[in-house]
């Protein structure tokens, strides 16, 4: 397992339970004030990076594919072992990066 899949993995381990405490808190106050737009900000959220996760793992695919293809053609292999980590990591990239922005959010 390389270094930034264990990376996007432990963000999402560590980081993603303070984001959802945080807005269970927001959910709680807006019930008791009136009016919150987090919840719809986590609904679109969520699509957003469901939409921008499908494409780049499609690109990474393609990469990969187009990488493998070389390898076969060339006879060297060298780089082919990884691939299923870094498609792993094209997938969970996108989903990390709104759980960094919403910890730095929310946490002030």
């Amino acid at each position: 397992m390389n270094a930034d899949l264990i990376d996007e993995f432990a963000v999402l381990w560590f980081q993603a339970p303070l984001v959802m405490s945080s807005r269970m808190q927001d959910f709680a106050w807006a019930g008791v004030l009136g009016g919150s737009n987090e919840m719809g900000r986590m609904v679109t959220e969520k699509v957003a990076a469901a939409f921008e996760s499908v494409s780049d793992v499609n690109v990474a695919l393609v990469k990969e594919s187009i990488a493998t293809a070389a390898a076969f053609a060339t006879g060297t292999f060298a780089g082919m072992p990884g691939a299923s980590d870094r498609v792993a990591v094209a997938a969970l990239i996108p989903y990390g990066k709104r759980v960094r922005a919403n910890v730095r959010r929310l946490t002030r």
